[in-house]
């Protein structure tokens, strides 16, 4: 029998086909990774930045270093002073006189001055606290009202979508003779409404975002969207935990600072009431005698007509001043705080009935009057009063959420970050 090809041969023919037929195949492309989305500005990452370049905390903490200086300057001594004196101008007889009087401070001076100065370390530190409270009560509040108004933009852009669908719902029932033109027209009105709302929703937005960055030291504001649910409030402190927070208030440790600023105070000038001792040392050289005679000295103020009684009055009334300040200052803040939290207690139980029976309910009766116009049992002016209410209880819960977050902000404005924020 004649074959017609040789078995190897014809292995090596299809395996040479085959591998140019894959190599002229075209390769299916790999899908691509996906790309990955820029993570946005979270709330602790704007705290971060708000804390570490806010010009006000740089300010507050150069007013600390500045405390520190005084207090070593305040605990070093006096210098010495030198001093010379001759009597007579001739040659042979005159006489020159060398002294070193050094002042020693008495009715210990030296240390009511450093506690002065460490007190005013005190204040500037308590002005630092309040001023980095200040700080984070501004850009939470700031945070949440751009989140707020992020969130108003997408609400204004599902009202255009929801305007649209209505627009093509009534142009398509106008076609088929169902209802009259008018409907038409008013859809049409409804979502040109919608776009205005839509483009001051964005106008809102940009502000928002500007006063953020402002609040958090920078130049301009954030770009990009924000990262956070808005409808998170904070715990509320209660209790041991309340009453804590409000004795260390950053506004009442400044308050009690100038309390101790001012008895600081007082007690240097009734150490000032003793005068202060002068040591003199030093040499004289006479020029008849042909030698010098050492010179020991001291010298001391009579208080005679000034025993320092005005200013120990001075300081003794600013004392009693500073007392009644910071007793005033601890009713306004427990006052403030208390009605604070009962603010946010009311909010935070709108925000509860807003979210767990108003919008469910808004948003089945516009869906069931959506439904029963494209059905043809409804007018569109229904439609539109159902699309009203909805779009109303959703800015409603947005306004109160706003609100909820500013109260929030201020009760952490006066009482400070919470122990583990510090």
């Amino acid at each position: 029998m004649r074959r017609t090809c040789v078995p190897p041969l014809c292995a090596a023919l299809i395996s040479l086909a085959v591998s140019t037929a894959f190599a002229q195949a075209p390769v299916p492309a790999l899908p691509s990774p996906p790309v990955a989305e820029r993570p946005g500005l979270t709330l602790e990452a704007a705290l971060q930045a708000a804390l570490h370049q806010h010009p006000r905390l740089r300010a507050a903490s150069a007013e600390v270093d500045a405390a520190d200086g005084a207090v070593d300057q305040a605990g070093v001594w006096p210098n010495p002073t030198l001093g010379v004196e001759q009597e007579d101008a001739g040659r042979d007889t005159r006489t020159t006189t060398f002294l070193l009087n050094q002042p020693i401070e008495l009715g210990g001076k030296r240390s009511a001055r450093v506690a002065l100065a460490r007190s005013g370390r005190a204040v500037a530190d308590a002005d630092l606290a309040a001023r980095r409270a200040e700080v984070r009560a501004d850009t939470v509040q700031a945070f949440f009202d751009a989140l707020i108004a992020q969130e108003r933009v997408g609400v204004t852009e599902e009202s255009l979508r929801i305007a649209a669908s209505g627009t093509a719902a009534a142009t398509r029932r106008v076609a088929a003779g169902k209802v009259s033109p008018t409907e038409e027209t008013r859809a049409r009105v409804a979502e040109s409404n919608a776009r205005i709302e839509l483009r001051q929703a964005e106008s809102d937005r940009q502000r928002a975002m500007l006063a953020l960055g402002v609040a958090m030291g920078e130049p301009r504001g954030p770009s990009g969207r924000l990262d956070g649910r808005a409808e998170a409030l904070p715990p509320l402190p209660a209790g041991d935990t309340l009453r804590r927070r409000i004795d260390h208030s950053p506004l009442l440790q400044r308050a009690r600072g100038e309390v101790d600023r001012a008895g600081a105070a007082y007690q240097l000038e009734r150490a000032r009431r003793i005068p202060d001792l002068t040591l003199s040392l030093g040499t004289k050289r006479s020029q008849e005698l042909g030698r010098n005679q050492p010179v020991i000295g001291f010298s001391i103020p009579l208080p005679v007509f000034d025993t320092n009684r005005g200013a120990q009055h001075e300081a003794l009334r600013r004392r009693d001043a500073a007392e009644a300040l910071a007793l005033a200052e601890a009713r306004r803040v427990e006052a403030e705080v208390l009605q604070g939290i009962d603010q946010l207690q009311a909010l935070a139980g709108e925000v509860q009935i807003l979210r767990e029976e108003v919008l469910p309910g808004a948003r089945s009766a516009y869906e069931a009057a959506s439904r029963g116009f494209e059905l043809g049992k409804f007018d569109f002016i229904e439609v539109l009063d159902a699309q009203r209410t909805w779009l109303l209880a959703r800015s409603q819960y947005l306004t109160t959420l706003a609100s909820a977050h500013r109260a929030a902000a201020e009760l952490e404005r006066r009482l400070g970050a919470a122990d583990n924020e510090h």
